[in-house]
């Protein structure tokens, strides 16, 4: 339980103050990090279902979510891609890369990521279908809180320090499998053998972009993990999208 907590307290600002704890538990944690995600979902679908009571128009309500979803995660994810957009497209070489990471400064390519992304989010989550909305409000967060730990597993990290240490030195074959034992379960429970497609779609881009990161700088970081979430949330709902056209 103390893991689970912890895994809160660390990926949102949900008041959840564990203060007794060494490194080693905190690494423990990345098995629970679908779990995190599941309980963002329903925060987000909850606020969905009062939205529709009070009669907002579907755009409004996708506008809310992405915004609630912003705050209750602090915007570390999204910190994470702006610097990673700044780094990876910024044509120098890895260890100039790696310095552009540490700047506090967001550079044009960091905001335009964070543009791009918050409304694609909107825009995709407008376009889903009605009767869909719960399925997409939890996978997005389920998937890409795992695609974390997936990219945590199958990549080395390329810092020697960092706040994504202490998850590096916790995985491992065992936490992976646990982790994803976890996701399997909700996506079946969720959505049945579409929400397993969905899971391999994450699984997929996830490992694209590892390779990505690991070509540009030799690996990952705190911040590219951040920014696969981001970016995993985003292909998920736009694989709802299209889904929701074909069925």
């Amino acid at each position: 339980m103390k893991s689970l907590l912890l895994a809160i307290q660390f990926l949102t600002i949900i008041p959840v103050k564990v203060s007794d704890f060494d490194e080693k538990k905190l690494g423990r944690t990345v098995v629970y990090f679908p779990l995190v995600g599941l309980l963002l979902g329903l925060i987000l679908l909850g606020a969905n279902n009062i939205a529709l009571f009070l009669g907002f128009e579907q755009w409004a309500i996708s506008i809310i979510l992405v915004v609630l979803l912003i705050i209750l995660t602090g915007g570390l994810h999204l910190d994470g891609l702006a610097d990673t957009s700044d780094a990876l497209l910024s044509g120098k070489n890895k260890s100039k890369m790696l310095e552009i990471m540490r700047d506090s400064y967001i550079g044009a390519m960091g905001v335009l990521s964070l543009i791009s992304v918050i409304l694609l989010k909107a825009a995709f989550l407008s376009s889903i279908n009605a009767k869909l909305i719960i399925p997409s409000l939890l996978l997005m967060c389920i998937l890409s809180r795992w695609s974390m730990v997936m990219l945590m597993f199958l990549f080395p990290y390329v810092r020697q320090e960092g706040k994504a240490t202490a998850f590096i030195r916790g995985i491992n074959l065992k936490a992976f499998i646990l982790s994803t034992l976890i996701a399997l379960f909700c996506v079946l429970l969720i959505w049945n053998l579409m929400g397993i497609a969905l899971m391999l779609i994450a699984a997929v881009n996830a490992y694209l972009f590892g390779i990505f990161t690991k070509k540009k700088i030799g690996g990952i970081t705190g911040d590219t993990i951040g920014a696969a979430n981001e970016l995993i949330e985003v292909v998920i709902l736009l694989a709802i999208c299209i889904i929701g056209r074909l069925i």
